[in-house]
């Protein structure tokens, strides 16, 4: 007898791509089927995708799972039939106890009824009696910070509001298991914050968590288990650091083009046409702390008759504020580029990424002398890892600000103290 909380047993969801899936037809649709003949109707039999295949796995009371993996790998088709919203086409999921689930900003609630009836209307649904949603309510509402809106039709919460709302909904009516997509992207770092923080409070006090998210350190903090997804199936299951490790090793690479480029400012003479990135010369968007990163910037030059010469770039690294934290310049690594036609590839290396866990984005400027050629807001935007960027088996927590700083602590007796 297995005392898992969640079960789940070979399963698969198959969708169908194209045609309809119910019995009735309008004059156009069975007009338009007569049009195109048989070869249309052959097409949508076969037109079918599997989002899951063959997933299988156990968890246990207080147990945190992340869920990652690529876009499209899967992880939202899972949690939505944990969460009862669709059926499997094959194999089963059990799940003993209440669930609540946050898969997309306000799921459940009702536009028309106030903050306060959307409260103790979802509590009714996850079973709950009245005077238990009533012990829950001022937590509730104080964590969701909507005590002057809580009695407003939530059709007027802004999505910020909304979303704190919805969070707080589901974190505290006490489910035996939480479900959690990506949707705490959303909101702004301080309420991220509270939510990891709660989810952690959650998991402490023995209830089931299924974590999905594109933040790999809010992964690594909060889940002692990671399942990796790859096109609908587990490519790996196990310690949360080794399933990270390995979706960087093997996940989708960094290279985004540039498009538009006649809407970017600067006079134009030489664009920047993509940005690629390499963690330890494999191509990444999840880095890890303490690797070399390589930054490829092609670029194409408009009149390939010469040269162009004093040639500057400079590339920004910022958080999600848009604050800068460092800065890389050709002024400062040697003399002024110059920059052959039509194409061709600037490279910008960080031997030892010195930026804790957390998201970034890049944008880079190309100047020729003091004129302004092109500029990137946003060119691309990365995750990284906490890794063990001291090489002594210690990561630093969360908190400790977006900065590694290679340094040395020893204790001195008193004559070794020198004072200048």
């Amino acid at each position: 007898m297995t005392d898992a909380v969640i079960q789940v047993d070979r399963l698969s969801k198959r969708y169908r791509l194209g045609g309809r899936r119910g019995s009735y037809r309008t004059l156009r649709d069975s007009l338009a089927g007569l049009a195109k003949g048989s070869w249309l109707r052959r097409g949508e039999r076969a037109g079918t995708f599997w989002a899951l295949r063959d997933i299988s796995f156990e968890l246990r009371s207080g147990q945190v799972l992340g869920l990652i993996g690529a876009n499209g790998a899967g992880k939202s088709t899972l949690l939505k039939i944990l969460s009862r919203i669709t059926e499997p086409t094959e194999g089963r999921a059990v799940l003993h106890g209440r669930v609540g689930s946050l898969l997309e900003v306000g799921t459940g609630f009702h536009g028309e009824l106030s903050g306060r009836e959307n409260i103790f209307l979802n509590g009714a649904i996850l079973g709950m009696r009245r005077a238990e949603i009533a012990r829950q309510f001022d937590r509730i509402v104080s964590f969701a910070e909507v005590e002057s809106f809580v009695d407003t039709p939530v059709k007027h919460y802004s999505s910020g509001m909304y979303l704190r709302l919805a969070f707080a909904v589901a974190a505290h009516l006490e489910p035996e298991i939480l479900l959690v997509d990506e949707v705490l992207a959303v909101g702004d770092a301080a309420f991220q914050k509270r939510c990891l923080g709660k989810i952690g409070e959650v998991a402490q006090e023995g209830r089931t968590v299924i974590f999905v998210s594109h933040n790999l350190s809010a992964v690594e903090r909060l889940c002692d288990q990671a399942l990796l997804l790859d096109h609908g199936r587990i490519s790996f299951q196990g310690p949360t650091a080794d399933a990270i490790e390995r979706y960087l090793q093997n996940g989708p690479g960094a290279e985004g083009m540039l498009a538009e480029a006649a809407r970017r400012p600067g006079r134009g003479r030489v664009r920047f046409t993509r940005v690629r990135v390499l963690c330890d010369g494999r191509p990444a968007v999840h880095l890890t702390s303490g690797s070399r990163v390589e930054l490829l910037f092609d670029y194409h030059v408009e009149d390939t008759a010469e040269p162009v010469r004093g040639m500057r770039i400079r590339v920004a690294w910022t958080n999600l504020l848009g604050d800068t934290l460092f800065v890389c310049m050709s002024d400062t690594s040697g003399a002024p580029l110059e920059l052959t036609g039509p194409s061709g590839t600037i490279r910008i290396a960080i031997p030892d990424l010195p930026l804790h866990q957390g998201t970034y984005r890049i944008q880079a400027w190309l100047k020729s002398g003091r004129e302004l050629e092109d500029q990137v807001v946003d060119a691309v935007e990365l995750t990284v890892a906490g890794g063990d960027f001291f090489g002594r088996g210690v990561a630093l927590p969360a908190d400790s600000g977006p900065f590694l700083v290679r340094h040395s602590v020893e204790v001195l007796a008193r004559e070794d103290v020198t004072c200048p």
